[in-house]
């Protein structure tokens, strides 16, 4: 009986010692498991189109973000005098250089500034439109979600110089803006914005021959 109870007692201390090595490897597999899953999910968080800083998260897709987009505005300033409203097209690339918030642009498009017409109630009196190509670049930051500010700069080259008179085909061109940017799929997104686009003249001492105006710019990116 005594022999009996004996190895009863070695089988189940025997038992419990590899039950107890059982629950710490299995333990152990599941701690595993969760540390290359907690790696496999940081990895795939750095691909994915929604990209989280300490600081600002945006919701588009991560990259290189190209748009086109349909531009319209009204003259301003002196301009305005001879000049009703804009309308053109342009195309445009955001290049990050920091964590999805920081971006260089390069922008180039097409923009028709249309003419008053009867000026002085003087019948065929109309004004000559201006046909610009303006190539920006520039920065494009992202302070808060979606939310952003742009700053470019460039040239402006005039199409139609003989037409206008002007001494000058290129003139510099700015243009200051701030938009928000939203995603309207996985890669995808709607970016519009609001800027005041400037240059300098392009006839020299005439101060009308200076492009003004406000501009919204409304692109599909992708």
């Amino acid at each position: 009986m005594c022999f009996g109870a004996l190895i009863c007692l070695v089988f189940k201390t025997k038992q419990n010692q590899n039950t107890t090595i059982v629950m710490k490897n299995s333990f152990k597999i599941s701690a595993l498991i969760l540390a290359f899953a907690g790696l496999g999910l940081g990895a795939s968080a750095q691909t994915t189109t929604t990209i989280t800083t300490t600081s600002t998260t945006t919701t588009t897709p991560g990259g290189i973000r190209y748009s086109i987009g349909v531009d319209a505005g009204i003259p301003v300033g002196n301009f305005k005098d001879n000049y009703k409203w804009n309308l053109g097209g342009s195309l445009q690339a955001d290049i990050p250089v920091y964590k999805q918030q920081l971006f260089v642009t390069i922008n180039a498009g097409y923009n028709n500034v249309f003419g008053k017409k009867n000026i002085g109630g003087v019948a065929n009196a109309d004004v000559t439109d201006f046909k610009l190509l303006p190539v920006k670049a520039g920065l494009k930051f992202f302070p808060i979600e979606n939310f952003y500010v742009q700053g470019e700069a460039g040239a402006a080259f005039l199409l139609n110089k003989s037409d206008l008179g002007a001494n000058k085909s290129t003139a510099f061109v700015y243009a200051p803006q701030i938009g928000v940017q939203f995603p309207v799929s996985k890669s995808s997104f709607i970016d519009a914005g609001v800027r005041y686009e400037a240059t300098t003249k392009f006839a020299t001492g005439v101060d009308a021959s200076k492009v003004n105006f406000i501009g919204v710019r409304v692109a599909y990116g992708f």
